[in-house]
């Protein structure tokens, strides 16, 4: 089905009306009663739900995709075929931007569980996937694609805030690029896709890992119905918005494929005429040539004011809840899966967890969910939740994930991070859409040793050498000073060595002066000698045996200041021929 910019295709009454019901059951009963309005850009709040719309409101393709399964029209043979397989194509250099991005969020952020096919939904929305994948092998647009400029008439007033470096705009604010970030929000949310060095909005794989950071920010759960209709709405607060993503949504889920850069299906009516020639528009910032504008009129969107915040800074969602939490069935478009009947969640790992400020749990928590006879139930989705005055954060800063659980019924949590906060809090594990009693796990963050003292010298208090006869002692005892910076370095852990001559490699003498160990017993090496308050440190008695000479004595800090001694011992004078 060709895009459409502002009007649905109509190819026959009989098309659009089972498009209709097909749209209608996917998402009238899931998506909340929205309010098409939305703000100006200027709010003060910095969580992404109060932020202004990705794409500043500005317009979006409103066609739905066709009803038949890409690749399998077989599959739907009483709804409207249409050329679905060429819908489905996705441009090569596009799609593997998505997948790039989807595979980088897993890694970083897994309890967010973006699915590449809701990038791609979006960026069919906003884009018609880079004006049909017309992109350069780095994956940035040929032309940088640009939308109405946002002054106020019929879409948001957003006054400039890039100089016109991304938009070629210095009056006015335009959605910029394959995902149409406007400059402000991209200078939040930029990202660096393809690890160029640059974030370039006009780059797909850029915008791409931005978008995709955008979905999974605050500790969104994408797998949960909630959180993947607040992240698509930061997009573009508009219920019709909102409808048409999930509707490409569902449809790429069910299968796509890869056609040549530059081959995609392209958007109807964005040329001078209503063809499909690039509109000519502004040059814009790190493009290349003239930009495709898109035109302002008949997309969705609309100027208004944003819905009421709660207390806690996010975006209220007025009046009707969305339905249970269930994935939707490919087979059976809009009708949910039933959720896995979970009767019980065993706790596996240990109660109490602990872990070090600024470091991680070495046992994140898990769990097991159990059915029928205690049967352990596969695909249950269970979240964590953090709760407690803590800093401690799951990746992606989240204080909430979902996990599915495996074969075995298991869900282990992603690794738990310990934050800079000491204290104690609580994780609880529930089973998400089902009445199960909840599991809690206490954890707690102990403080950071203390470090230990520096110095950054080591110096003698006197400067007498240090003399002694064979079969005797040193009468003068080895005192020495630790600094750091000049001043008194207190406890400070010293070694002190009977080292050999040996520059390059010093080790321990076996023969010369020694210390007495509490046994009285020779030894040339002591530990755990500290400063004191004053950062002095006086050594033991240091014996002679019988080997007369030039010896070293080596002080050593656990960070690396030493300070060599030398020791002369003499022949005893009755020793002496």
């Amino acid at each position: 089905m060709a895009a459409q910019f502002g009007r649905r295709l109509r190819r026959g009454a009989a098309t659009t009306a089972v498009a209709a019901i097909a749209m209608a059951a996917l998402t009238a009963s899931q998506a909340p009663d929205l309010v098409d309005t939305r703000s100006d850009g200027r709010t003060g709040d910095s969580t992404p739900d109060t932020e202004p719309p990705i794409d500043g409101g500005s317009p979006y393709y409103t066609d739905l995709p066709p009803l038949n399964t890409p690749g399998k029209p077989e599959t739907s043979i009483d709804l409207p075929v249409g050329p679905g397989t060429a819908e489905a194509g996705i441009p090569a250099t596009v799609l593997d931007a998505y997948k790039k991005a989807a595979a980088a969020l897993a890694e970083s952020n897994p309890g967010c569980n973006l699915r590449w096919e809701l990038l791609a939904a979006i960026g069919k929305v906003e884009s018609g996937q880079a004006r049909g994948g017309r992109v350069d092998t780095e994956g940035t647009t040929l032309t940088p694609i640009l939308g109405p400029q946002l002054n106020g008439g019929r879409f948001a007033k957003i006054s400039d805030t890039d100089s016109g470096a991304y938009d070629g705009d210095s009056s006015y604010d335009r959605a910029v690029g394959p995902m149409q970030f406007i400059p402000s929000t991209w200078a939040n949310w930029g990202a660096d896709g393809n690890s160029d060095g640059e974030k370039n909005p006009n780059n797909v794989y850029d915008a791409a890992l931005a978008a995709g950071r955008y979905l999974c920010a605050g500790g969104r759960d994408l797998s949960v119905r909630a959180d993947l209709d607040r992240a698509i709405l930061g997009y573009n607060y508009s219920r019709q918005y909102l409808r048409t993503v999930l509707s490409w949504f569902e449809y790429y889920k069910r299968g796509t494929h890869e056609v040549p850069d530059g081959t995609g299906v392209l958007p109807v009516g964005t040329g001078p005429n209503g063809g499909d020639d690039p509109r000519g528009g502004p040059k814009g910032g790190k493009g290349k040539g003239a930009a495709d504008s898109l035109p302002g009129d008949g997309r969705g969107g609309k100027p208004g004011t944003l819905p009421p915040k709660t207390g806690n800074g996010e975006i209220e969602t007025p009046t009707q809840p969305s339905k249970p939490d269930t994935p939707s069935d490919p087979s059976k478009p809009g009708e949910p899966t039933p959720a896995p009947v979970v009767t019980d969640l065993d706790r596996v790992s240990a109660q109490e967890l602990t872990a070090t400020a600024g470091g991680e749990f070495t046992e994140p928590p898990r769990v097991r969910a159990k059915g029928v006879g205690g049967k352990a139930v596969e695909g249950a989705r269970v979240q964590y939740e953090i709760r407690g005055e803590t800093q401690a954060r799951f990746p992606g800063d989240a204080t909430r994930v979902t996990v599915v659980t495996g074969r075995d019924g298991t869900a282990l949590a992603p690794k738990l991070l310990a934050g800079e906060k000491a204290g104690s809090f609580t994780i609880r594990a529930t089973v998400v859409g089902r009445n199960v009693p909840a599991v809690d796990f206490a954890a707690t963050v102990k403080a950071r040793p203390a470090p230990d003292p520096k110095a950054d010298a080591l110096t003698r208090t006197s400067d007498e050498q240090l003399k002694a006869e064979t079969g005797s002692e040193f009468a003068d005892p080895v005192e020495v000073k630790a600094t750091y910076q000049g001043k008194p370095a207190a406890g400070v852990a010293v070694t002190a060595t009977m080292i050999t001559s040996d520059a390059e490699k010093p080790a321990e003498n076996d023969k010369g002066p020694y210390f007495k160990d509490d046994e009285d017993k020779p030894v040339r090496t002591l530990n755990g000698l500290k400063t004191n308050a004053d950062g002095l440190l006086k050594l033991p008695k240091i014996f002679t045996d019988t080997h007369a000479g030039t010896f070293l004595l080596r002080l050593a800090t656990a960070d690396g200041t030493t300070l060599t001694i030398e020791l002369t011992v003499t022949e005893k004078a009755s020793d002496a021929p």
